[in-house]
């Protein structure tokens, strides 16, 4: 089983002082920090692009946990790669040739993500897991912080589970959207071990207290 993980999502923090959210998370002893990526066309907002990765690298030696919420994610993988990300997950429903792209992010030494928004079964995942580093289920539908996350959407936790206890693999199970110290819980017990964490983060008294609680989980 692997150890359970904060990634505290910078979609949250305050935009005009990026070192400071990432002074937060070093601070609070999270390991990953959560980039989303959006392009306003796979979902409907702008976020970030490379040079943010490049900007923050330098500032903290957690893992750069890039999230690409984008069309045509493939045109971009070598230039996150460059740029310091750690991690790069593209989502199922933006692209066809899967096994082709975990792959080469793998080979750029990377870990490689797969994604899936809430309408689509985690079945789609299973042809591709033996590639797979990440499994991100998002809880919520894709393109803004601060929602509910989906209860249902913890049932395809539960399967990923089941599908990776099967198999004898070992890639990590994401949930991302709505996560915060209740629902934080319900995610691990379900089978998660790493959370994605926005507001619940940024806007706790002490972030410290609360990754370590969750960590301990």
């Amino acid at each position: 089983m692997n150890k359970t993980v904060v990634s505290p999502s910078i979609l949250a923090a305050n935009f005009s002082n990026f070192e400071n959210a990432i002074s937060q998370i070093d601070s609070s002893g999270a390991a990953w920090v959560h980039i989303d990526v959006m392009d306003g066309c796979f979902v409907p907002n702008i976020t970030f692009g490379p040079q943010l990765v490049r900007s923050i690298r330098p500032l903290t030696k957690a893992l750069l946990d890039v999230h690409l919420m984008i069309i045509q994610p493939d045109r971009f993988i070598d230039k996150f790669a460059e740029a310091g990300a750690d991690s790069i997950t593209f989502h199922y429903e933006a692209e066809t040739h899967c096994q082709k792209f975990l792959t080469e992010i793998r080979s750029l030494g990377k870990k490689a993500g797969m994604a899936i928004v809430p309408s689509t079964p985690c079945s789609a995942l299973e042809e591709v897991l033996p590639y797979i580093d990440i499994a991100l289920v998002m809880t919520v539908n894709p393109g803004f912080g601060g929602q509910t996350l989906i209860p249902e959407c913890l049932e395809k936790v539960e399967k990923l589970a089941k599908m990776r206890e099967k198999s004898g693999l070992t890639f990590r199970i994401s949930v991302d959207g709505g996560i915060n110290g209740q629902t934080a819980k319900d995610a691990v017990n379900a089978g998660a071990d790493t959370l994605v964490m926005g507001s619940a983060f940024f806007n706790s008294s002490n972030q410290r207290e609360l990754v370590t609680g969750l960590e301990k989980k």
